[in-house]
């Protein structure tokens, strides 16, 4: 293995995000940058300002559509990463990316040591070709116009994510579970909504807020 294979997914992300500090970089420059670690980093890279505590208000919807026609890719077996050329357009304020790199770093220092080459299914065309069904779905969930609720969904492709870049199928597998998990809570958040109508999106918030470990001001 060689001494790049080895650098870690923290250094991997801050050498491809620092960049330009001044204006922050284009997802076009960030796609220039990936090399071999591909679907898995962008997937990363995209889901982490709604998946970690990122304030990143703009940033879902576009970055959802996105990694819908990652998973589109992965599904037919594409080897590199295509995007249109409005979506690589797309800049990060240099202020998200520090914030971005402070939080993520936090987070894989946290459970770097969990992670390791194992399942090595997660690389085979059938299990690119799963997760990448689970990711849709999620990535569909993360675009829904529902208040603070992009968070759980944003979380498995983050996961899984990092399960491709370090080929953890373990890892992918509790990302999976993470996303049952996220049905379920669309399924309640939608009978509530059908239920008891508009009125409810107050609550709606407060209970989000709640699990989430939000204060409620």
């Amino acid at each position: 293995m060689t001494q790049s294979a080895r650098r870690s997914l923290a250094e991997t992300l801050s050498e491809i995000l620092v960049g330009t500090e001044t204006t922050g970089p284009t997802v076009g420059e960030i796609l220039e940058q990936i090399g071999e670690k591909g679907f898995g980093l962008l997937l990363v890279i995209l889901s982490l300002p709604s998946a970690l505590p990122v304030p990143a208000p703009g940033y879902s919807t576009p970055f959802g559509i996105m990694i819908l026609l990652l998973t589109g890719q992965m599904l037919v077996g594409r080897k590199t990463i295509w995007l249109p050329k409005r979506f690589r357009r797309i800049r990060l304020k240099p202020s998200m990316v520090q914030t971005m790199l402070k939080v993520v770093n936090s987070f894989l220092h946290k459970i770097e040591r969990f992670i390791k080459p194992r399942q090595k299914w997660i690389r085979s065309r059938a299990g690119l070709s799963g997760l990448a069904v689970v990711i849709a779905i999620m990535a569909c969930l993360m675009i829904l116009p529902i208040p603070l609720t992009n968070t759980l969904p944003a979380m498995v492709i983050f996961l899984i994510g990092i399960g491709l870049c370090e080929e953890d199928g373990l890892l992918a597998i509790i990302a999976f579970a993470i996303g049952i998990l996220a049905v379920c809570v669309y399924v309640y958040i939608i009978f509530i909504l059908i239920t008891q109508g508009p009125e409810a999106i107050e609550h709606l918030k407060d209970w989000i807020k709640a699990m989430l470990g939000l204060s409620s001001e």
